[in-house]
Order: C-alpha cells, then sequence, then structure tokens
C-alpha cells in the first residue's frame, strides 16, 4: 500500500514538473515573440506601432521634393532596394507623414562600400537639396570598406557628423542590422543590434557647439526643425531596407 502510495505521487510529480516546463517555455516564446519581416506581433499592434513598408509598395512614401518614387529605387523580394551606382545626385526618398517624438525601427543590409543613412526631422521644400540639409541622419555605412579615411562620426551608428558611436556592434557586409531610433522630445537614442550606441539631447551647450562648427556651419538650417519627415537616404550605392515600423510618443 505504501509502495502505490509512493508511485502515485512520484508520477503526480512528475506530471506537474512537465505541465510546469511547458508553461514556462510557453511564456519564454510569448515573450521572445518575433515577427516576420514587414510584419507586426500582436503585442507591436496592441502597443501602437505601425508598418511604414508593407514589402510591396511604396505607399506611403514619395521621393523628396517630387511626387512619386524615382527610378533608382525598387521594392523587390519584400525589400526596398536602390538601383543606381555613383555619387550623391541619387534621389532619396520619404515619408509622406511628418513626424515629432517617436520610435523608429529599421533592418538594413549592406553591400560592400555602401554608404546610407536614416535622415529625420527632415523640411521638404525645394529651397533645399538634400534631406541631411535640415535632418539629423543615423549613419549606414560600411566603414571597412569604404575608399576614404573616415571620422569616429561618419561610423555605422553615428549621429553623422555630431556624435561618434560609443560601441560598434555591426554586422558584417550581407548580414541584416537592426536599428531602433527613439527620439523623445530632445532626448535622442541610437540602439544598433540591441546595443545603445548613441545619445545626446538636442539644444544642450554640448550639441550647439557641435551644431556651429564642422560641416553644419554651412548649413544653417541643420537641426532647426523638431518635426519632420523620415529619410532613407540613396548615395548611390546598395543598401537594402526592410521592417520599417514607427509608434508615435
Amino acid at each position: 500500500m505504501k509502495e502505490s502510495l509512493f508511485k502515485r505521487s512520484l508520477i503526480v510529480a512528475v506530471a506537474l514538473f512537465i505541465m510546469g516546463f511547458a508553461v514556462k517555455n510557453t511564456e519564454a516564446q510569448t515573450s521572445n515573440e518575433k515577427s516576420n519581416p514587414n510584419s507586426l506581433t500582436k503585442k507591436e499592434s496592441q502597443s501602437g506601432w505601425k508598418l511604414l513598408f508593407d514589402g510591396k509598395t511604396f505607399s506611403g512614401w514619395h521621393g523628396f521634393n517630387m511626387k512619386g518614387i524615382p527610378d533608382c529605387w525598387k521594392v523587390e523580394d519584400g525589400i526596398m532596394k536602390m538601383t543606381t551606382v555613383g555619387g550623391q545626385e541619387s534621389q532619396d526618398v520619404i515619408t509622406d507623414k511628418t513626424y515629432k517624438s517617436f520610435e523608429l525601427q529599421v533592418e538594413f543590409r549592406l553591400t560592400k562600400g555602401a554608404n546610407s543613412g536614416i535622415i529625420y526631422h527632415v523640411a521638404e521644400d525645394p529651397k533645399y537639396k538634400f534631406p541631411y540639409e535640415t535632418g539629423a541622419e543615423y549613419q549606414v555605412i560600411d566603414q571597412d570598406n569604404w575608399p576614404d579615411k573616415l571620422e569616429d562620426w561618419q561610423i555605422c551608428g553615428a549621429d553623422y557628423a555630431m556624435y561618434p558611436p560609443k560601441v560598434r556592434p555591426f554586422k558584417p557586409v550581407g548580414e541584416w542590422n537592426q536599428v531602433h531610433l527613439i527620439v523623445n522630445g530632445n532626448k535622442v537614442t541610437h540602439i544598433l543590434n540591441g546595443k545603445v550606441v548613441v545619445e545626446f539631447v538636442k539644444y544642450t551647450d554640448e550639441w550647439k557647439k557641435l551644431r556651429a562648427s564642422g560641416k553644419w556651419s554651412d548649413f544653417p538650417d541643420y537641426g532647426k526643425f523638431d518635426e519632420g519627415h523620415i529619410s532613407l537616404q540613396n548615395h548611390g550605392t546598395h543598401v537594402d531596407y526592410r521592417s520599417v515600423k514607427i509608434k508615435e510618443l
């Protein structure tokens, strides 16, 4: 009788252990839920995230200072692709909508020696030739194969021509990198592949000093706007973008 009771107790204990493991495993899968490219998880949708790229069309985008999409861009295999090579005369694309405070997530994939950028708070006006004349830029570049010597503030993940990345967690050419850009009022955070690479506060004395020196001394409206379009830069090299999503704050 005692042996039978012991066996029943052991069976119950084993069953409870298995059930507990299954629950924990399910919870882990749920907490680590990831969306497929160009889609949102249920949790993302519930928390306010919106897709900026549907994986099929350029709906919600247009060329800077133009109607429609420039010929140097195409959508292929669920990816925003650049088709031109050479020079920065290539046309950038920008969001139809403007944004102030937001979280932006983007995946990008570099080809050898490629250069691009994610630019935000962009003012669209014929007096500006490029989005970078007004908007701050999250630098996207293959610095290892870039033909010229680069400054620290030109390295991938930098706030271009302002703040260099603190760490360099970028992935090799051909692999997808994950951008998370947070603009919350004047506080800006650049995250690359899960690592914080840049943090700064706009309009501080440090920011003003950097803004007044170097490249931006020739562009009086750089950083002037606190709301604007988001741009993907075509620098005449091939960079792929996908899974572009935003959450307004």
